[in-house]
């Protein structure tokens, strides 16, 4: 797989599923079906060739649809999709969805901590046992944490040297209410380890929805590149989820923008170098 990857991108259907997460009238306008049809056009208009399709809920059901999704959809290079990290058997799981139709686009797992009541659930000694087996698997682990949970992230990451780790949507900063120094911190220290990758990605939607631009998403991108390095940083759309904020294009040209500001370089290895070595996919 060559070429532009948009690294962090959803498919859904809430008529055939429950999304807790997209309660409330606030995500009405994406409360519909979105799928590869959807998509295919905006990767086209916007110079991207490929994507990573990411799970949006803890079901092995939709883990195993998106891999077949990805076996029927060229443009789909990898999958990250949902496995029960308090569960002993996941290296069996794991097993069990890479035999299925698609299996060989599962990339990475991940699980939505933010939404634990426990800030240090990744700590949990069943939650270490099972990321030994999905670093084991030659898996990577996708990291949906907040500032909150930054400490237990971390940890964790010190504790697995070998495996390898994405961070997601920066770990969400506090856009709309104003640059977090608690956040800055904690990203600089979890950077400190280099086994850990920085999606840039969800940021819009963590601004004001009606006022944002590059310019406001700026200092939260640049925090990330100094903190992370040019070889560390990936672009993602979070497409549907970032049509809150903004069009798929609009949300590609800011980032895009910002990147691109820090260097050529940076722009460049963000839109594809980094993420295949972050999901280890085939050249």
């Amino acid at each position: 797989m060559s070429g532009a990857i948009d690294a962090h991108q959803h498919f859904w259907d809430p008529a055939r599923a429950d999304y807790p997460w997209m309660a409330g009238d606030a995500l009405a306008p994406i409360r519909r079906p979105f799928g590869p049809a959807d998509l295919a056009p905006l990767l086209a208009e916007n110079g991207l060739d490929s994507s990573i399709l990411v799970q949006t809920r803890s079901s092995l059901d939709e883990t195993a649809e998106f891999l077949r999704i990805a076996h029927e959809t060229p443009f789909i290079a990898g999958v990250v999709g949902w496995a029960d990290l308090t569960d002993p058997r996941i290296g069996t799981t794991i097993d069990r969805l890479r035999s299925l139709p698609g299996g060989d686009r599962l990339v990475g797992i991940r699980h939505q901590v933010h939404d634990e009541a426990d800030p240090d659930w990744l700590s949990r000694n069943d939650v270490q046992r099972s990321l030994a087996s999905v670093f084991a698997h030659d898996l990577t682990y996708d990291l949906l944490v907040r500032t909150r949970e930054l400490p237990a992230t971390i940890a964790t990451v010190r504790a697995f040297p070998d495996g390898r780790f994405v961070l997601d949507h920066a770990a969400k900063p506090p856009i709309a209410t104003g640059f977090d120094q608690a956040w800055a911190d904690r990203i600089a220290e979890l950077a400190a380890c280099g086994n850990v990758w920085c999606k840039v990605s969800g940021l819009a939607t963590e601004a004001v929805w009606t006022d944002w631009d590059a310019e406001r998403l700026l200092p939260y991108v640049a925090h990330v590149a100094r903190c992370f390095g040019e070889d560390r940083l990936i672009f993602g759309s979070d497409w549907p989820v970032c049509l809150l904020a903004g069009s798929y294009g609009a949300i590609k040209q800011a980032l895009e923008q910002c990147l691109a500001g820090l260097g050529l370089g940076v722009r460049d290895k963000a839109f594809g170098p980094n993420a295949m070595a972050a999901y280890r996919l085939p050249q």
